[in-house]
């Protein structure tokens, strides 16, 4: 699930009409170009054949860009250019933008003619074309800083990485195997998602879970238990039976997703006891599948499910959760659900412990649970909220994992998280953004890059 490195086509504008005045400005911007990208190694793959001074050669440079099916364009502002030859070329333009402003030179020397006046002179060229832009409707992140303090090569990272997140959301699928019925704040117009933010909801049955699941080995399953036992702390209590149950669920759930191209799913527990071909819910399917990194959420939560893709896009690991209850204690908020959970984030000094739990919900056996706290530290919790016709809003609390990991009687995954802004401000702004029940955790700070893929899709950004 390991995702390739992003690539960027450079935009490098320029005034066609200074190479007359200024004999050798295009050659001296074009390298000027290349050590701005030499410093921005390891952020993305860039492709730049040379700056574009004219209407046309934006209009082309564009459409290859488009046609080589590249992750997002960063546009460089070498001297003053026209907006107006943006927008064109914009308007036929599919991928992912931003505008960066940055210099040759980032402060001005007492002897600066008008040679130095002019190659520093791009942020007017900017202002132009951002204003273009934004009138046109076209959306577009933008930077304006140091190339040579690490500011622009952070931004180049989050860009690049929400700009193929933006992609792979346009071509990304989510399983969806029943609802809930009544849990109206994670109804969705699926349409709404579809033409705005990209993802597909593929409704499926749980007959087809079943048959994927049967077609199983006992060898598949006996590799995977051995692997298990590596990984876990197995519950002395376990029978062998409902650990292997369990893997062959796991394993069934996988081959359905690979063969769907599903980057996730979403599944509602009465479905697998109302079947009868189950004897356990898929706890532990859950559980290892978000490890392995799909998006996953419960209830039939398909937007969920589908933010915890992106995320695992974005950022690398997500997990997902609920709001259990404040502790005004603590000042914190504790999150815990039914009893999934991404395993691979479990704390460095202990594994997790997978129980024989009694969970008796559908009428069915005991399922093999795991359960771990999460490492502390920094950590955003976030729901993505409908807000009917093609409007989406995202609600982001940042906060830290609390170092608590003490609870004897929670047979589920459980995180402490405190959230920077207190507990009674978040969650009341919580309440008055309509914040889901299920939410999405995501470990560190992903707040910028998070935003720029916000911005990129359409998405009203509010922070908690």
């Amino acid at each position: 699930m390991t995702p390739s490195k992003p690539r960027l086509g450079v935009l490098a504008l320029m005034l066609e009409g200074y190479e007359p005045l200024f004999p050798g400005f295009i050659e001296h911007q074009t390298r000027y170009v290349r050590q701005v990208l030499e410093s921005l190694d390891g952020t993305a793959e860039f492709t730049f054949p040379g700056p574009a001074g004219n209407r046309a050669e934006i209009e082309a440079l564009t459409a290859r860009y488009n046609a080589e099916e590249l992750d997002g364009i960063l546009i460089l502002l070498l001297s003053y250019s026209q907006g107006q030859y943006l927008v064109r070329a914009m308007q036929r333009n599919h991928l992912p933008l931003a505008l960066a402003l940055v210099q040759p030179n980032e402060t001005v020397g007492e002897n600066f003619g008008e040679w130095e006046l002019t190659i520093n002179q791009g942020i007017h060229g900017s202002q132009d074309n951002a204003n273009c832009l934004m009138r046109a409707g076209i959306p577009c992140v933008f930077f304006a800083g140091s190339r040579l303090n690490g500011e622009l090569a952070a931004f180049v990272a989050d860009f690049a990485a929400a700009a193929a997140t933006r992609r792979a959301m346009q071509r990304m699928k989510i399983g969806v195997v029943g609802r809930l019925p009544g849990m109206g704040d994670v109804i969705t117009d699926d349409m709404a998602v579809f033409r705005t933010l990209g993802p597909e909801f593929v409704s499926d049955s749980v007959g087809t879970l079943q048959g994927f699941c049967a077609r199983i080995t006992p060898e598949q399953v006996a590799d995977r238990v051995a692997f298990e036992r590596t990984v876990f702390d197995v519950d002395p209590a376990m029978p062998p039976e409902s650990h292997a149950e369990a893997v062959r669920m796991y394993l069934g759930f996988k081959a359905y997703l690979e063969a769907g191209g599903y980057a996730g799913y979403t599944a509602h527990f009465e479905e697998f006891g109302a079947d009868g071909r189950f004897t356990q819910l898929p706890l532990l399917a859950a559980s290892s599948l978000m490890a392995d990194g799909y998006g996953y959420a419960a209830e039939g939560d398909a937007t969920a499910a589908m933010w915890m893709a992106a995320m695992i896009r974005l950022c690398g690991q997500a997990d997902f959760s609920e709001m259990y209850m404040m502790d005004l204690a603590r000042e914190a908020i504790l999150f815990c659900h039914a009893g999934e959970g991404n395993w691979a984030l479990c704390r460095r000094d202990r594994k997790p412990f997978l129980m024989d739990r009694v969970f008796n919900e559908g009428g069915l056996s005991n399922p093999p649970t795991p359960i771990f706290c999460p490492e502390p530290g920094p950590m955003a919790v976030m729901s993505l909220v409908h807000l009917g016709a093609d409007r989406f809003r995202l609600v982001y609390a940042p906060g830290r994992v609390l170092d608590e990991c003490g609870l004897k009687q929670c047979d589920m995954p459980y995180v402490f998280f405190r959230p920077d802004s207190g507990v009674r401000p978040c969650v009341t702004a919580w309440l008055e953004q309509g914040g889901t029940h299920h939410e999405i955790l995501v470990p560190g700070t992903p707040e910028p890059r998070v935003r720029l893929l916000c911005r990129l899709a359409g998405i009203e950004f509010v922070r908690v």
